[in-house]
């Protein structure tokens, strides 16, 4: 990559890995609108988990549109991109992770209140829009394009050097990107928490690919019990091959 060559502490240190908090709009826009019309169809929120495309392998996308798809993966590279530490995101399938979780549950919002009133909150009080996280991310993904196009001539967010990527995600994560749906910053935060949160996932889930990140930072995995090696290992360094919930099932 050269001069675009990125290291990950650099991104970090740049970004900042707190992240973003969830920050309303004063003025309504057209995702305040739709949840105003959610609100008067109590059921209007509940989404269906998308079903595989034909063909689709077992590693496929079960949420993400292949347009869509590549945006997430340019993000999460950026975010944490491969370096002399360990893998990257990409390669510890952390895109796969935040598909799997927008085609379930978690994307639908099934444990979210999602009836209203929405209102500007605090940033103590976290997410604060009207919309499941499978929302959240098609909406701002969409957004996320259209301002890429109008600040860089025409390109998507994939299609940016590395340089260019870790700059927009600077201003994205600062609120100053002018989102036209939903607010930038929040967008950020969440797919930052997503990211972290698949990066050192069980395996299981589809994130931490190969127990890889647990390899690198020295964790046993989904192990709970250590009584039949406290003696051996006293004092000593205990090192073990992780196991994730699958291996212990």
């Amino acid at each position: 990559m050269a001069d675009d060559e990125v290291h990950r502490r650099d991104v970090l240190k740049g970004l900042g890995v707190t992240g973003a908090v969830a920050r309303m709009v004063a003025t309504a826009s057209p995702v305040q609108e739709a949840a105003a019309q959610t609100a008067a169809q109590p059921h209007a929120h509940e989404h269906p988990q998308p079903a595989p495309r034909a063909g689709q392998s077992a590693d496929g996308y079960r949420f993400f549109t292949p347009a869509e798809a590549a945006i997430v993966v340019a993000l999460v590279d950026t975010l944490i991109p491969k370096d002399e530490v360990g893998p990257g995101g990409v390669e510890a399938g952390v895109p796969i992770f935040i598909d799997r979780e927008l085609a379930g549950a978690y994307g639908r919002g099934a444990r979210m209140y999602l009836d209203g009133p929405f209102r500007q909150g605090t940033p103590q009080q976290g997410y604060q829009l009207p919309l499941p996280f499978a929302d959240l991310y098609r909406i701002g993904i969409a957004d996320l394009t259209a301002w890429c196009a109008k600040t860089h001539g025409g390109k998507t967010f994939d299609q940016l050097s590395a340089a260019d990527r870790i700059t927009a995600l600077k201003t994205i994560e600062a609120g100053q990107a002018e989102f036209a749906q939903i607010p930038a910053r929040t967008f950020f935060g969440v797919l930052l928490q997503n990211t972290m949160e698949g990066y050192f996932a069980d395996p299981m889930y589809g994130g931490n690919r190969n127990s890889a990140v647990w390899k690198m930072i020295g964790f046993p995995g989904a192990i709970g019990m250590y009584v039949d090696v406290i003696e051996e290992y006293r004092n000593k360094h205990y090192e073990v091959e992780p196991k994730s919930i699958q291996d212990l099932s």
